[in-house]
């Protein structure tokens, strides 16, 4: 560990290095053990990356990279070795007909860049507490638009071979809250979203109306992780688990949300534990119930 900390201090700098950091601190759950090493490189440190990806592969120290921590639920165990988060990875820059955009810019401000701008495209994403890399992975999407509806191409780390690449819309193989990066061991850098002009008032006018519709219906204000679960064909959960009568229900500080029920929610001095309990429950009464496997959505790690 000495080795390594002296690794990481004199490639990123003690500032970007912090030591057994607490994971609740990064995820939208606020739950979550220490990590040994929590990295934040800076947006211009591919280099580095590379270079540490390489250092913890041939000691055989585990990694991970992590964006802003919103669908993802970190065990209360915390997390061995190196976790690396790609926050200061959040530039956006107009090119000509595209927008490059690094990977640990939220997505939600992004939505807000492209309505300051007039580019259509992203108002469905004014609400969704991501990372561009996040909805990239999993094709976000809400109110009848879709991540995939807007990128153009994706850049990537192999984590295999140590290359960078960068790919197509077409090549990620985006599906419903699925692209090819669930199949890939890699790391998303950045991508190119397409500029799509539309009118300033249009664009805001509709950003609002989502943003009011999702402050109505779902639980914005407490630690969540989005929906915990994955739609499942011919039904909807969230109706399911509701019919089920375990709105409200709790275990721990974890809680069923009453406003929402596809969404699991602290409501103070919950564990990860509590939460993982929770999901398995509802799978247990759901199953019992209905016959319906449900699946998580939510990244465990």
């Amino acid at each position: 560990m000495n080795d390594l900390e002296s690794f990481l201090v004199s490639t990123f700098g003690k500032e970007n290095v912090l030591i057994n950091e607490p994971m609740s601190k990064h995820t939208t759950f606020k739950t979550g053990g220490n990590a040994d090493f929590y990295v934040v490189p800076n947006q211009n440190d591919d280099g580095k990356i590379i270079d540490t990806i390489k250092y913890c592969k041939d000691n055989n120290i585990n990694f991970i990279v992590l964006g802003n921590g919103s669908n993802v639920l970190v065990r209360d165990e915390g997390i061995r070795g190196v976790v690396l988060s790609l926050k200061n990875f959040d530039y956006f820059e107009i090119e000509d007909d595209f927008i490059n955009v690094g990977a640990g810019l939220s997505i939600a401000k992004a939505s807000k860049l492209f309505a300051e701008n007039g580019f259509a495209g992203l108002e469905f994403a004014c609400g969704i507490p991501g990372t561009i890399g996040g909805a990239v992975f999993m094709n976000a999407g809400a109110y009848g638009g879709e991540t995939k509806d807007v990128v153009e191409t994706v850049t990537y780390l192999d984590l295999d071979d140590l290359k960078v690449y960068t790919i197509s819309n077409e090549e990620c193989h985006f599906e419903y809250r699925h692209s090819i990066f669930h199949e890939l061991n890699a790391i998303i850098l950045s991508c190119t979203l397409r500029i799509i002009i539309g009118e300033k008032d249009d664009i805001k006018n509709k950003i609002e109306e989502n943003i009011t519709s999702r402050n109505a219906k779902q639980p914005v204000t407490m630690p969540c992780a989005g929906s915990i679960f994955r739609r499942e064909e011919g039904v909807i959960v969230a109706k399911l688990i509701d019919d089920a009568g375990l709105k409200g229900y709790r275990i721990g500080g974890a809680e069923v949300s009453t406003l929402h029920a596809g969404f699991i929610v602290n409501v103070g001095g919950a564990t990860s534990q509590d939460i993982l309990d929770l999901i398995e429950y509802i799978k247990t009464i759901v199953k019992e119930k209905y016959n319906v496997e449900l699946h998580e959505e939510v990244r465990i790690i």
